[in-house]
Order: C-alpha cells, then sequence, then structure tokens
C-alpha cells in the first residue's frame, strides 16, 4: 500500500497505536470504552472471527441499533477485511431474509433485542457462517450463535499483521422509494478520496499521507466527540461516524434507542462536550430547538461546533433558531444519496444563510437533462445532479441498475441517483426532489419537497408530506398529509392559502388531510408509499 492511506484498517491500526487511555473512543452512559481498550477489542474479535471461518472479502451484516458495539465491530471488520452491510431493524421477516440472503452476508452481528426475529429466519440462510450475539451477560445464548464479550475479551489484543487492499468494500443498502434494497458497492479508496474531498471544501486541506493522517489526528481528530443523533444504519450516521473514529475522535450513541430524545440528546452534549452531530432534517431539529426554547440555558452547548444533516430538507426557520442558542455553530446541510456524497452543501452560521433547499454545488457536480446534456446555469431548465470523481462501483449483483444510475457523459463516470434541481444564475443549485414522487399536475411538475417546506413553515404544523393522487381533472392532485404541533389547530383553507403567499397558486394542495403521525423512519425518511395508501383510503381515491 506504500504510504497511501486508502485502507481504513491501515489507518485504524495507526491511530489505535498513538493514542492512551486518557482518550475515549465510544461513549454510552456511563459506559466509556478508551481507545487501547477499543483497539485491544477490536483486534480480538477480527482475529476470531477469522479463526472461525470468516474470510477475506466475506460481507458481515449489522442488524442493531446505535451502541458502541456497532462501531467497535466496524472497526473490526475493516482490519479483518469483511464487508459491512447495513440492516433496517425495522425490517420483518421476509425483509431480513432478503437482505441478508442478497448481501451473501457470512457473518451476523445481531442484539439479544432481535434474537426472535434471527431464529425465524436463519434456517433460510445457509451462507451465514456464524451469528454473533450482543447483550447480556453471555449465559444464554443461543446455541446457534456466539457471544460478542467472549470473542472481543480473547486474545492478546495485538494488530493482525495481515496485508490488506485499498479495494476492500463498504456495503451500504438503501431502500429507495421503490423495490428492493440495493447494495452501493464503496470501496476503502473510493470511500476515503471522497471524505477527502469533503474535508478539503470544509478545511481547505486534507491529508494525503499515513504521517499526515497521524499529524492530522494529534492535531483536530482526536479532539472530535461525534454524536450520531440518527440511525447508524442509515448513510448520514454511519459515514459521519467513520470520519470521526478513523480520525481518533470519539462516538457518542444515546442510550434511548428506539426513539428520539432530544432532552437526552442535550444533556448528553452537556455532560460530554459533545462536539459534532449528525440528524435528518426537521424530523430531528424541530424537537431539539422546541427542548432549547423551553429550557433556556439549562444545557452547556459551548462545545458544539457543528451539526451535520442530509437526506431531507431542513428548514431556514428551524436553523435560525439552534443558531440562537448556539452562535458559535456552524449548520452543514448537506446534499448527498447512498450512491454519492458531496452534491452540495448549504452552510448557515450567524454570520450567513442561505435559502432552504439551495446549495452551493461540489467540485465535481454536473446538472444534465433526461438526454444527457448539460443544464446552464440561470435557464430554469430543472435536470438531474450527477457527481462524477470519486463514486462507488455500483450496486451489489445488479448491473441492469447499476447501468440506470451510474451514468458515463463523454468519458465521465457519474452517479445519477434521480435528485432534480435547477441551477441559479450564481452556479447554486436549487434542490426540487426525488424524480420518482414528482407530481405531473395539468402538464406541470411540482416536486412534492418545495411544496412541503412551504407548509411546514406554518406554526401549527409540525410535519408534513405531499403526494399525486390520480385525478380526471389535473392528471394527479396535488395531495398533502399534514402532522399538526401539540395543541395545534389550523383548517384545510387556511393552510392552502398560506401555501399560495409562498408559491405559485398551482402548486397548492388541492386537499389537505390531517394525521397524527406521518410514521417517518427513525433515520427520518418518509414512507411515501403508506401516506399515499393512507390519501387514497381517506378520499376514496383508486388508483
Amino acid at each position: 500500500m506504500g504510504d497511501s492511506i486508502y485502507n481504513l484498517g491501515d489507518m485504524l491500526d495507526a491511530v489505535g497505536a498513538e493514542l492512551g487511555e486518557e482518550h475515549p473512543a465510544l461513549i454510552h452512559g456511563d459506559r466509556v470504552i478508551s481507545w487501547p481498550e477499543m483497539t485491544k477489542r477490536s483486534n480480538n474479535l477480527a482475529r476470531e472471527l477469522r479463526a472461525m471461518g470468516v474470510e477475506t472479502g466475506d460481507k458481515a451484516g449489522f442488524y442493531l441499533r446505535n451502541q458502541p458495539e456497532y462501531m467497535e465491530a466496524l472497526v473490526a471488520c475493516f482490519k479483518a477485511r469483511f464487508t459491512h452491510v447495513n440492516v433496517n431493524y425495522r425490517y420483518l421477516d421476509d425483509e431480513l431474509t432478503y437482505i441478508f440472503d442478497n448481501s451473501d452476508s457470512a457473518v451476523v452481528f445481531f442484539d439479544r433485542e432481535f434474537r426472535e426475529h434471527v431464529e425465524r429466519v436463519r434456517d433460510r440462510l445457509p451462507k451465514v457462517k456464524v451469528w454473533v450475539e450482543i447483550g447480556g451477560d453471555g449465559s444464554d445464548t443461543p446455541d446457534f450463535a456466539v457471544d460478542y464479550e467472549t470473542l472481543a475479551a480473547k486474545g492478546d489484543g495485538k494488530p493482525l499483521g495481515i496485508e490488506r487492499s485499498d479495494d476492500d468494500l463498504i456495503f451500504l443498502y438503501t431502500g429507495g422509494t421503490t423495490g428492493m434494497p440495493k447494495g452501493v458497492m464503496w470501496s476503502h479508496k473510493i470511500w476515503r478520496e471522497s471524505s477527502r474531498e469533503s474535508m478539503i471544501k470544509i478545511y481547505g486541506s486534507a491529508p494525503e499521507t499515513m504521517a499526515e493522517h497521524i499529524a492530522w489526528t494529534h492535531e483536530a481528530g482526536k479532539h472530535s466527540r461525534q454524536l450520531p443523533a440518527c440511525p447508524l444504519m442509515h448513510g448520514t450516521g454511519l459515514f459521519t461516524a467513520m470520519g470521526s473514529i478513523i480520525a481518533g475522535g470519539c462516538i457518542v450513541t444515546l442510550q434511548n434507542t428506539k426513539t428520539f430524545d432530544p432532552e437526552e440528546l442535550w444533556s448528553t452534549v452537556d455532560r460530554r462536550g459533545v462536539t459534532a452531530m449528525a440528524i435528518v432534517g426537521d424530523a430531528f431539529a424541530k424537537p431539539m430547538l422546541r427542548v432549547l426554547n423551553e429550557n433556556p440555558g439549562k444545557y452547556d452547548l459551548s462545545s458544539v461546533a457543528t451539526i451535520t444533516s442530509s437526506g431531507v430538507m431542513w428548514s431556514m426557520e428551524v436553523k435560525r433558531g439552534l443558531i440562537e442558542h448556539m452562535p458559535q455553530v456552524a449548520l452543514m446541510d448537506s446534499f448527498g444519496a447512498s450512491e454519492a456524497v458531496g452534491f452540495g452543501m448549504s452552510v448557515t452560521t450567524a454570520e450567513g444563510t442561505q435559502k432552504t433547499a439551495r446549495f452551493e454545488i461540489g467540485d465535481n457536480c454536473k446538472v444534465f437533462t433526461e438526454d444527457r446534456k448539460e443544464v446552464k446555469a440561470g435557464s430554469g431548465e430543472p435536470g438531474f445532479i450527477a457527481r462524477g470523481g470519486a463514486v462507488p462501483l455500483g450496486y451489489y449483483k445488479d448491473a441492469e441498475k447499476t447501468k440506470k444510475t451510474f451514468w458515463e457523459v463523454d468519458g465521465v463516470r457519474y452517479a445519477v441517483p434521480g435528485d432534480w434541481c435547477t441551477v441559479e444564475e450564481d452556479g447554486t443549485i436549487t434542490l426540487l426532489g426525488r424524480g420518482s414522487n414528482c407530481i405531473n399536475s395539468a402538464g406541470e411538475k411540482i416536486y412534492p419537497e418545495e411544496v412541503e417546506e412551504a407548509l411546514k413553515n406554518h406554526d401549527a404544523v409540525r410535519d408534513a408530506l405531499v403526494v399525486g393522487l390520480a385525478d380526471e381533472k389535473w392528471g394527479q392532485a396535488v395531495t398533502a398529509v399534514v402532522e399538526l404541533n401539540d395543541g395545534a389547530s389550523v383548517d384545510e383553507d387556511t393552510l392552502r392559502a398560506f401555501v399560495q403567499t409562498q408559491l405559485a397558486r398551482y402548486k397548492a394542495p388541492k386537499r389537505i388531510l390531517f394525521k397524527d403521525s406521518l410514521g417517518r423512519a427513525p433515520n427520518g425518511k418518509a414512507d411515501y408509499k403508506s401516506i399515499k395508501s393512507f390519501a387514497m383510503d381517506s378520499l376514496g381515491v383508486s388508483a
């Protein structure tokens, strides 16, 4: 590998040799795991699993909520040259079977909370060599599994001393809006190059050699305390946590793993000196702001330097509210996808802001029409955002979908997940939405996200989702489903009139329905399929 720093296992070996007991690696409630302890445990885990027959290139399923073992086992996989596979812990039996089988998982880490689910599907998964259960004292580990703690504690904790490759893989399965989940293949080299490009954009420089990486660790990385408020099984949480741990930082996880508790989050920020957080838009930011507004001055927030959001839009009103409580913070609204990161970024500070959904376009990014012609700035023509440079290899075992998403234009390979945007005169991009959700109403293209943002600007609205329903007059009728704030009251006509003050009249919803909860996933993503079914049932509309 020479002096290149692309393999993440090599980087973690180097960082682990530098940091002492005074540097925490993982914090969960009262539990603190130091860097030397995590280094020893991850080395033991990696070595034991290889001894049990798990081989270089084998896939490792992570069926876990946010907890220290997620990151510790991930570090072990990088060192042992196994490929990480994220698993949505809300999946049911058939979905679990699909993802473990499709990914060819040979080892599966699962929390004892999910033991019954594993017991129901394991006979359908003959390719799994080792089931590793996390939790408990190991006294009642089922016969088909091995106890995680036993593996982590066994051995001398020394590095594996194996040669690794920058072609080693990381899988990030994405559910998308249609079809079965697809495994996006990131090599260590591509992930590292993508991360390096982001560092250069934010900090102006990034390490190129192992020596420079160690220097970076000592200067800045070891001081990072990253709290992924969103699930680690989601790309936003996983990739931000990876960046911190590889730089010698600390990952802080919340104890309440089943529901997002903003009070616990701020208490943890105060207690542990958290410097950075990862969230997914307003689904996290709104309750965070509510707690701060209700408890001004209660928490010490002086350590927080950045909050990063990706995946859904993050409204400007909420950003401004957070900055009132943390004037030092930089709010990073990152526009990316499982298939690529760095499409664009919007940074909001006390000194300056940008409009919701407007981003500075990333390096190596362009916007193309459906016939693959580049969109001109200021033309108003919508197109697909495309990212060249450090992009994934494609989808695992799906050449057809890979061809549809990864384009080649003028000899350059681009990732094109399907997000529509326009290019403004100043070169910034305005996100319109994912093409699969675009509504065609009387010949006009309407993107749900911009209507949702307009609705959420009303004081009574906590959250909103917009879908298109079949309509004889309009072709598709813009239909909104709204979740109100506790104790709030507003009628349909008032909300429609409010939207018309912000958007063209034709974009305003023809109908607005109300629902106690929109049922977003733990990562903040919307389930448009179920919302559309709810709207159809409520209005008696057929497909």
